[in-house]
């Protein structure tokens, strides 16, 4: 049975390391749950600004539409299918 995980390297300034080691410590977490968790949290993030930018499109769109409600939706779909 092989291993579940990979290891990964990757060169950091002193300065840093001895940071993230602190923090991995005040949280109690090993340097590996805190990288896990710190990836977790980007991915998060980068999901919130990708939600953010996709409503900032509709919003443009629906005012390029004049749409101001859900009856000015149904009216579209309506107009747009034939109804």
């Amino acid at each position: 049975m092989g291993r579940t995980t990979k290891v990964l390297g990757f060169s950091v300034p002193k300065e840093l390391a001895k940071e993230y080691e602190e923090m991995a410590k005040a949280e109690r977490k090993t340097k590996s749950e805190l990288f896990r968790e710190m990836v977790r949290k980007y991915r998060q993030g980068k999901e919130l600004e990708e939600f953010k930018e996709l409503q900032a499109y509709g919003t443009k769109k629906a005012e390029e539409l004049g749409i101001k409600s859900e009856q000015d939706i149904l009216r579209l779909i309506h107009e747009a299918r034939g109804v």
